[in-house]
């Protein structure tokens, strides 16, 4: 009985083949993965930021609020309310090549010199965004979630979310970095609702195309309000 084999050439021809299908397509499945983690991370971390001020009114019996928290001190009120593995003060300290990987550096600290803004890019990474926004406290989740705060002043209070910690990428507004405002009745808005400080009719604040240096920072409210946000993010 004659017995029907695959010849070598026919075997390395069909593992060729398969070889060049899993590298078209290993990319799009680790790009879709990414996608999901951040998707659950976005809305973990704003569960856990609105437990957080939750917690501070059942101990405190008000809201926190830019009125009721005195400037650069709102981190010193919430950050008992979330489980930490880390508290970075302000930031890290120190030259570029000593500073610790885990914690942003601290805007002050690093001044306007050229390394103080190349850390955090745009949603469409065409610029650099300013460490002024995010200067005024910071703690690493259990998760590994880089919590940053702004409160310098009380028209512009802020809680950032760096989804998966500073140390992986893309480091972009819109992507892995997302804000969010606490407004004057202590409520927490997701940036880019209409009332936030990076509302725009015209997406200037989370569009592929805009070439504002906030480009991103409106797309928190998108993010967690459009189930294909993340399918559709920039490479």
């Amino acid at each position: 009985m004659r017995k029907i084999a695959f010849t070598m050439a026919e075997v390395l021809i069909t593992l060729g083949i398969i070889g060049v299908v899993a590298a078209m397509t290993l990319p799009a499945l680790v790009q879709n993965s990414r996608n999901r983690e951040l998707r659950t991370s976005l809305s973990k971390a704003n569960s856990v930021i609105l437990q957080a001020l939750n917690m501070y009114q059942a101990e405190n019996g008000e809201r926190a609020t830019p009125d009721n928290i005195p400037r650069y001190q709102l981190k010193k009120y919430i950050i008992k309310y979330f489980k930490i593995s880390r508290d970075c003060g302000q930031g890290s300290e120190g030259t570029t090549a000593e500073l610790d990987k885990t914690c942003i550096p601290n805007y002050i600290n690093e001044g306007t010199s050229e390394n103080s803004s190349k850390n955090y890019k745009t949603l469409n990474g065409k610029a650099y965004i300013n460490l002024q926004y995010f200067d005024d406290g910071q703690f690493v989740l259990a998760d590994g979630m880089l919590v940053l705060i702004e409160n310098g002043n009380t028209l512009d209070v802020t809680i950032s979310v760096d989804l998966n910690g500073y140390r992986k990428r893309p480091n972009r507004l819109g992507q892995d970095l997302f804000m969010f405002e606490l407004d004057k009745n202590g409520k927490l808005l997701p940036m880019g609702v209409e009332g936030s400080r990076y509302y725009s009719e015209n997406d200037e604040y989370c569009s592929l195309s805009s070439t504002n240096n906030m480009n991103g920072a409106g797309c928190t409210y998108k993010a967690l309000s459009d189930p294909k946000y993340f399918d559709n993010l920039p490479k």
